[in-house]
């Protein structure tokens, strides 16, 4: 089964309008296109916390031996 072709997609439009109305569907396209943007977002800030995460994860160490090493210069 291959792509659909022009007069497929005018029914399928004239259907979506019978059953939604001309006035719902930007509505519609518009809260589908915050969606995804929120989406989107949400995905971008969950890989930062995971690189934050891994920096830390990295730095955690070196911070560690930098106490440790002022304890026993003060010691």
């Amino acid at each position: 089964m291959g792509m659909p072709s022009m007069p497929e997609l005018l029914i399928v439009l004239a259907i979506v309008v019978l059953l939604f109305g001309a006035k719902k569907i930007p509505d519609l396209a518009k809260g589908m296109g915050k969606g995804i943007k929120d989406f989107k977002k949400a995905i971008k800030e969950d890989d930062e916390e995971e690189e934050v995460k891994e920096i830390t994860k990295k730095e955690e160490p070196k911070v560690e031996a930098a106490a440790e090493e002022k304890k026993s210069e003060n010691a």
